[in-house]
């Protein structure tokens, strides 16, 4: 059987956790790596037999000739990186964010479309156990839905961990689109409209609160706490049931009349590897082999980045 050819750009933490899920696979072989700093692709090189250590992006495809390419470097260089990938004919797959802005992301897939180029973001949340729990079981109830989603960022933190300016500018593209993509999947229909209750401030990050309505009747509710503790959490209610994800790792359901929440046991997957990036992985393999898919596209991340927009306003 032929080999899925996967090849890494970057090499930090998120390139190593993909390198693992991938790895994981009989089919796949991980072929090579490419970071513009040689040593530390070298050294995560060293963990994956076969895999060769390129000097450029050219060099990546033409040595490999991969089927795939996962992009995980850093979000200030994924509009030049997504420019040189779309050169090749393998299925380019960013680590989100789609760039550093709504302005960087519409450009990204503005350029995919005219060079007729195979690209999806990997949003690993949407491939939680957690999650296909939940969606599974929504998709049988009907009626409205709350959506509550609850989050916490800290850019004080990144500044002191020396995180470059423009991706702590861009915070809530670069992190808070983690919660907010929720919504994006969760919520059914058309956005009609966001109402901003408690306006973002970049002058003096504290509160955000906003509403969300859907042409279907769904409401979604998103709390922010900037620079203070908060969770990371999200709730869906409906007539019949509430399900709950705090932490996000975890699922949970209440009964109507019922006071009990009852847990659903974790997958393996989501324990033995960063959760959601093993069966995002697979969704991976499946779309280059033909086979069915739940990855979601350039215009879906770009439609969570303009829910970004709307919300934050920037």
């Amino acid at each position: 059987m032929l080999k899925v050819k996967v090849a890494i750009i970057g090499a930090g933490y998120m390139a190593a956790e993909h390198m693992k899920a991938f790895a994981d696979i009989a089919e796949v072989t991980i072929a090579g790596i490419f970071s513009k700093t040689r040593g530390k692709a070298e050294n995560l090189a060293a963990s994956f037999p076969d895999t060769m250590v390129c000097d450029s992006i050219e060099e990546l495809y033409y040595k490999t000739k991969a089927d795939i390419v996962i992009i995980a470097a850093s979000i200030t260089s994924t509009k030049s990186i997504s420019a040189e990938c779309f050169k090749y004919p393998w299925v380019c797959f960013f680590e989100k964010p789609l760039g550093l802005n709504l302005g960087e992301a519409i450009e990204i897939h503005d350029i995919a479309q005219q060079l007729s180029a195979k690209a999806f973001v990997l949003l690993n949340r949407r491939h939680y156990a957690s999650t296909g729990e939940v969606m599974s079981d929504l998709n049988n109830v009907p009626g409205k839905r709350l959506i509550y989603v609850q989050d916490q960022e800290d850019i004080q933190v990144q500044r002191e961990a020396g995180t470059p300016k423009p991706i702590i500018d861009n915070w809530m593209y670069a992190n808070a689109i983690h919660l907010i993509d929720y919504f994006s999947f969760i919520g059914r229909g058309s956005i009609m409209e966001v109402q901003n209750i408690v306006k973002w401030d970049p002058a003096s990050p504290e509160f955000v609160f906003a509403s969300i309505l859907y042409t279907s009747g769904d409401i979604g509710m998103y709390e922010a706490v900037w620079n203070a503790p908060g969770p990371w959490a999200v709730s869906i209610t409906t007539n019949a049931r509430r399900w709950e994800m705090k932490p996000l790792e975890t699922a949970a359901y209440q009964d109507y009349r019922s006071r009990t929440l009852i847990p659903m046991p974790l997958d393996t997957h989501d324990t033995r590897f960063k959760p959601g990036l093993r069966k995002q992985a697979e969704q991976v393999v499946n779309m280059v082999t033909g086979k069915a898919h739940s990855l979601p596209s350039l215009k879906d991340a770009l439609d969570t980045m303009r829910l970004v927009n709307a919300i934050y306003g920037v």
